[in-house]
């Protein structure tokens, strides 16, 4: 296994690193922009890439099933065919197991898709097939195939969750192709019941990954639940390897992610929010269908360096109200370039050895609460 991390500084639990791959180095603690269908919905990947995003997620389901890793592969991987030259990780289907239960069979070979398109199709794809296809799509980092359950459930449930995403983990590295700058990463489940994720990581760092990521959270369990599950992980995690925390988050569920050691994450929040008229900024969250800012000249943030806080909030409001796209483009770009700020500012406060006072002036200025 090829993929390098380097470990650069440590502030109490938070790390600061960088992630070597065959197409370019990020850094952590990194946000990376969901690109599910091979696009980060309506930005260009230049656009992408002028928020400060370094690394990209696609989804092996949704590629499987259109286009096709075959012709991904013909058109020279998902590098080429989408125009994103920097690192890809792509998930491995794990997750719509759970968002797509009532057109799934579980096996323990692996898991019947019937096809959400049209309904008829049935697709079924085992670990080995979905590394396969994460080859075909040439993903610097593939992610092995798991099943990521919905919260509450129950303990009888969570073992034989834990037991078969070993399984399936063993297989899909077994079925993996190691080259120079490519990796996998191993998924701890076991739902939030604390001993089962201690036997999860056990089991995953036995077989040996490139780097761990901890599944089945953000699914819609509280914030506190959440926290406890990755403060009993992340400790037992190897320190030489990248942790992910997938699907994660609110700029309020990073920080306290990052406080606890964890290195990458992702989440649709930013862009999904940019094509539904929301903002982030450094003050909390702004609505730019409200009619207060029909008339406002001032930029969502006069701090942000972004293309949308180069016009006007009553101007971006017009956008919205007449459902242009330009609008949607703008704060999609917007919302990731906050992102990617946020985070820049979480590695130069780790560098610093201030990554508290940072999270609690963050905190302080987003919610308004001292």
């Amino acid at each position: 296994m090829s993929l390098k991390f380097n470990l650069i500084a440590i502030d109490g639990n938070a790390r600061r690193g960088a992630v070597e791959t065959a197409h370019g180095t990020f850094q952590t603690p990194a946000f990376m922009a969901v690109g599910t269908a091979a696009t980060v919905k309506a930005l260009t990947m230049d656009q992408v890439a002028a928020t400060g995003t370094q690394v990209i997620l696609g989804n092996t389901y949704h590629l499987m099933m259109r286009p096709g890793g075959d012709l991904v592969e013909k058109m020279g991987g998902l590098h080429k065919f989408g125009g994103w030259h920097g690192p890809i990780l792509t998930d491995s289907g794990g997750f719509q197991v759970m968002s797509l239960s009532n057109l799934v069979k579980m096996k323990e070979e692996g898991v019947e898709f019937t096809s959400h398109i049209d309904g008829g199709i049935k697709h079924f794809l085992r670990p080995e097939d979905s590394v396969h296809i994460q080859h075909q799509l040439d993903s610097n980092i593939t992610m092995v195939l798991d099943e990521c359950l919905h919260l509450p459930t129950t303990r009888e449930r969570a073992e034989k969750n834990v037991d078969m995403v070993t399984r399936w983990a063993a297989r899909s590295k077994n079925a993996f192709v190691d080259r120079p700058g490519y990796g996998i990463f191993g998924i701890v489940q076991g739902a939030d019941f604390p001993d089962l994720r201690e036997k999860s990581v056990r089991e995953l760092t036995a077989i040996g990954f490139d780097g761990y990521a901890i599944g089945g959270l953000a699914v819609g369990e509280p914030q506190d639940v959440m926290f406890k599950m990755i403060s009993t992980v992340a400790p037992m995690l190897p320190n030489d390897k990248p942790r992910y925390l997938m699907g994660v988050g609110t700029p309020l569920d990073i920080l306290g992610a990052v406080e606890r050691g964890v290195d990458m994450f992702d989440c649709v929040m930013p862009t999904r929010a940019g094509r539904t008229a929301m903002a982030f900024t450094r003050h909390g969250t702004m609505n730019m269908r409200n009619a207060k800012y029909r008339d406002d000249a001032s930029p969502i943030d006069d701090k942000c360096g972004c293309p949308a806080c180069q016009l006007s909030r009553a101007y971006l409001h017009h956008l919205i109200k007449c459902n242009e796209i330009l609008g949607a483009t703008l704060l999609t770009q917007h919302n990731l370039w906050f992102y990617q700020d946020l985070m820049r500012g979480i590695r130069e406060s780790i560098e610093q050895g201030r990554f508290a006072e940072f999270k609690v002036e963050f905190i302080k200025n987003y919610t308004g609460e001292n």
